[in-house]
């Protein structure tokens, strides 16, 4: 089985803040799995402002527009994904490209609604099945 991975999970430094969202439980998942690790954030650099969408674009707190720079990684990570089909993507809750089930609201306040980030969109258009990695 394929599995595509948000890097962070793994452990790999790519979140805002410099971090990881090493996660224990998706590593025991994933053992005897092949992994492709991605993270459309990382060409953003790190550390770097947080951002959310905001009327469908994403845009950092500071008000800057990301969207086109983030948009162009994941669409190269689905070119490359045309050449090594995946059976299933595991994904960081809440985060702005990779929430499954949720994303913050685009007002910086931490509020949660429903709804999908940017990659996660991708890989369920391209017909990917997607799960957060806290339904592990």
């Amino acid at each position: 089985m394929k599995v595509l991975v948000s890097a962070c999970l793994l452990g790999e430094n790519c979140k805002y803040n410099g971090g990881n969202n090493r996660d224990e439980k998706v590593l025991a998942f994933l053992q005897d799995k092949e992994v492709i690790p991605v993270c459309p954030e990382r060409i953003l650099g790190m550390p770097r402002t947080p951002m959310e969408i905001v009327n469908g674009a994403l845009v950092n707190r500071d008000g800057e527009t990301v969207d086109g720079i983030v948009r162009g990684q994941i669409e190269q990570i689905m070119q490359g994904l045309r050449d090594q089909p995946v059976d299933l993507a595991v994904l960081k809750s809440r985060s702005p490209t990779c929430g499954v089930k949720q994303v913050y609201d685009g007002t910086f306040s931490r509020t949660l609604i429903d709804g999908s980030g940017v990659l996660a969109q991708a890989l369920q258009s391209a017909g990917i099945p997607t799960i957060d990695a806290e339904d592990l």
